[in-house]
């Protein structure tokens, strides 16, 4: 259940993936055309811009963690014997599951700390932009605990 919970998640995730970065050109391609064409500078643009950035960074670490896109040392886990595979697995996603606690907590502790302050040029929250920390984490938790579930499930159907 939690494994179809995680896939449906990055699903959407990676749609909204995609309408982030294509408003984030969009955005970026009228800014160059205003500011070199009609010279005329849109002055709330750059940041938008920056703020989904920020946004497409944090959920596309979790689209990757999804899809086990990220960075690792392969050479040396694939030598490994097969129950010390499955130790270092577990182990690496529990590590993983801590560092994603330490996201939301701190995440949620860093945008109550900025909530009365506002973006200058979109005059929104500035926990708006920042919430996504906090998001991503517990998106990456269910990721993590679907995987996790996932180790313990082929440990059981092993035996």
């Amino acid at each position: 259940m939690i494994k179809r919970f995680s896939f449906l998640i990055n699903h959407w995730i990676e749609y909204l993936l995609f309408s982030l970065g294509f408003t984030m050109t969009l955005v970026v391609a009228v800014q160059v055309f205003c500011r070199y064409i009609l010279n005329h500078s849109l002055f709330w643009s750059e940041e938008l811009a920056r703020f989904l950035l920020v946004w497409l960074t944090f959920l596309g670490a979790s689209c990757a963690y999804y899809r086990k896109a990220n960075p690792g040392v392969d050479f040396l886990y694939a030598k490994l014997p097969l129950v010390l595979k499955k130790i270092s697995s577990v182990f690496t996603h529990l590590a993983s599951m801590a560092l994603f606690v330490v996201m939301i907590v701190y995440g949620c502790k860093f945008a109550w700390f900025v909530r009365l302050q506002i973006s200058p040029a979109l005059q929104i929250p500035k926990w708006i932009v920042l919430s996504i920390i906090p998001v991503s984490g517990v998106l990456l938790m269910i990721h993590a605990a679907a995987f996790l579930f996932s180790e313990f499930k082929r440990d059981s159907n092993d035996h």
